[in-house]
C-alpha cells in the first residue's frame, strides 16, 4: 500500500467528518464559518497532515501483512514435508530358542515281524481283523491240531512205558544186590542188572524229550503275535495248507509292525557334520518329528543312531531317532519334516522375520525412536524360529521397537505413526497394513 493511497484515504475521511459537522451546526451560520468550511473542502497542495490513528492503522496493516506472509511460508513448508507413515511395530523379544538343522526324513517301524507257520497243516481259523492293532500273545491263526495231539499222546504213552520198565528193573537190581551180598550170584549178574536200570533211565529221559517236542508242535498250531503292533493284510486264508519247515523258512502268513515308538530316519549333509559332532552327546540333542498333517503337533524324541561314514556319491550321513507315537499318528515310510536340535541358545533376541530387510550393505532393520522417527540399524540375523520369528545375533537390544511392515517408503529420520503388530488368525501382515491404511 503506497503513501499516495494512504493520503487519499485520509482526505476522504476528513471530508466525511467535515460534512457530518456541517450537518450538526445550526442553520444560522456566519459568513466567516462558511468561508472557512469552503477552504477546508478545497485542499491545497502540501497542506495535508496524517492523524495519529492513521499511524496506528498503518502499523496494524503492516503487522497483518507480515503475519500473513509468515503463515504462508509455514503452510508451504508443511505442504512440502511428507506425512507420518503408518507402520506396524513390535518389541524385541528375549527367550531361549533351539539351535537346529532342518531335514526331510521318513518314518520306519520300530519292529517288523513276519509271522510264519512253524508246523505244517491246514489253517482252520483266523482270529484277527486285517489292519487291526494286536498285542503280544494275541491268537492270530489256528492250524489243525489233531495230528500233533495224537503225536503228543503217543509220546506220553512211550514215556509211561519207559517209566514202568525202569521201576521193574530197579526192583530186580535191588534183589540182585541182596543175592550178591550172600554170594548167591556172580558179580556179572549184578552188573547186568545195574546196566539195565541205567538204560531204562535213559529211555525215560528220551521219552520225556519226545513228549516235550510233541507239546511244542501242538502249541505251534496256535499262532500268536510275538510283539505289540499293527497287523497288515493277511497272506493266507482259512482252509489253506501251510508248510512249517523252519530250516528253509515256513510260509509267511502276516506282517506285524510295531508303531510305538517309531523310528525317524533322516540324513545330515557332510557340510554340517562338524557342527553336529560339536554337540553330539550333549544333553540338549533331540530329534523333533513333524507330520505333514497340520493337525498333528510335532513330537520330540532322542537320537538313536548316527552312521560312521559319509555315503559315497550322496555326501550325507545317515541318522535315526526314536520318536514316541502312542496315538499311531506317524506311519512307516511316511515323509516327515525333521528338526535335528543340537543345543539351546539362552536369552536369544528375536524379532518378526518381516522386520529384517536386505540392502546392498547387508541386512538391516528400522528401529523406532521415542520421538517416532526411525533409525536404520545394520543387524546380523540368525536362524528363523517358530512363530515366524528370527534370531538377531547382534545389532539390537532387548526392549527396542522395530518396524515390521511399511518399510518401503521409510528412510532414516522419517516420521512414522506406529501401530502394534498383531496378525489375526487367517490374515497376513500385508492385509493388516491395508486395513489400517483404509
Amino acid at each position: 500500500m503506497t503513501a499516495r493511497t494512504l493520503r487519499r484515504m485520509f482526505t476522504l475521511a476528513e471530508t466525511v467528518e467535515t460534512k457530518m459537522a456541517i450537518r450538526l451546526e445550526p442553520k444560522a451560520e456566519t459568513a466567516a464559518s462558511r468561508q472557512r468550511n469552503k477552504e477546508m473542502k478545497t485542499p491545497r497542495a502540501g497542506a495535508y497532515s496524517i492523524p495519529r490513528w492513521g499511524y496506528i492503522l498503518f502499523a496494524v496493516l503492516a503487522i497483518f501483512a507480515v503475519a500473513r506472509g509468515l503463515q504462508r511460508r509455514v503452510e508451504s513448508a508443511k505442504a512440502g514435508q511428507p506425512p507420518a507413515r503408518l507402520v506396524l511395530v513390535a518389541k524385541v523379544v528375549t527367550k531361549d530358542v533351539p539351535l537346529y538343522l532342518d531335514e526331510i526324513g521318513t518314518c520306519a517301524a520300530y519292529e517288523t515281524v513276519q509271522v510264519q507257520a512253524q508246523v505244517s497243516g491246514q489253517i482252520t481259523a483266523r482270529h484277527f481283523q486285517d489292519g487291526s492293532d494286536v498285542k503280544q500273545g494275541d491268537l492270530l491263526f489256528t492250524i489243525d491240531p489233531r495230528p500233533y495231539q495224537a503225536a503228543l499222546d503217543q509220546a506220553q504213552g512211550q514215556l509211561a512205558q519207559a517209566k514202568a520198565q525202569l521201576v521193574l528193573d530197579q526192583i530186580t537190581l535191588k534183589r540182585q544186590r541182596e543175592l550178591r551180598a550172600r554170594n548167591v550170584i556172580s558179580p556179572q549178574d549184578l552188573d547186568v542188572a545195574q546196566g539195565t536200570v541205567n538204560s531204562d533211565e535213559a529211555k525215560v529221559q528220551s521219552a520225556e524229550g519226545a513228549v516235550a517236542a510233541a507239546q511244542v508242535n501242538l502249541d505251534y498250531c496256535n499262532i500268536r503275535s510275538p510283539i505289540n503292533g499293527r497287523a497288515g493284510l493277511r497272506l493266507v486264508d482259512v482252509g489253506n495248507v501251510v508248510t512249517g519247515n523252519v530250516g528253509t523258512g515256513g510260509a509267511v502268513l502276516l506282517t506285524i509292525q510295531g508303531l510305538d515308538p517309531i523310528y525317524t530316519d533322516f540324513t545330515v549333509a557332510e557340510t554340517d557334520l562338524g557342527l553336529v559332532r560339536r554337540y553330539l552327546g550333549g544333553p540338549n540333542v533331540k530329534v523333533q518329528t513333524d507330520s505333514p498333517d497340520d493337525g498333528i503337533p510335532p513330537r520330540t524324541g532322542d537320537l538313536y543312531f548316527i552312521d560312521n561314514a559319509v555315503q559315497p556319491g550322496a555326501g550325507t550321513v545317515k541318522a535315526r531317532g526314536v520318536t514316541p507315537n502312542p496315538d499311531h499318528a506317524l506311519w512307516p515310510s511316511e515323509f516327515v519334516r525333521v528338526r535335528f536340535i543340537l543345543d539351546v541358545i539362552k536369552n536369544a533376541q528375536l524379532v518378526p522375520s518381516q522386520a529384517v530387510q536386505i540392502s546392498q550393505s547387508g541386512p538391516f532393520v528400522f528401529v523406532v525412536k521415542p520421538d517416532n522417527t526411525v533409525d536404520l540399524r545394520p543387524v546380523k540375523p540368525g536362524q528363523r524360529q517358530d512363530g515366524d520369528m528370527t534370531v538377531i545375533e547382534s545389532g539390537l537390544k532387548a526392549g527396542e521397537t522395530v518396524v515390521v511392515t511399511g518399510q518401503l517408503a521409510l528412510s532414516p529420520g522419517a516420521k512414522v505413526e506406529p501401530k502394534p503388530y498383531n496378525v489375526p488368525n487367517g490374515g497376513s501382515a500385508e492385509q493388516v497394513t491395508a486395513k489400517s491404511a483404509m
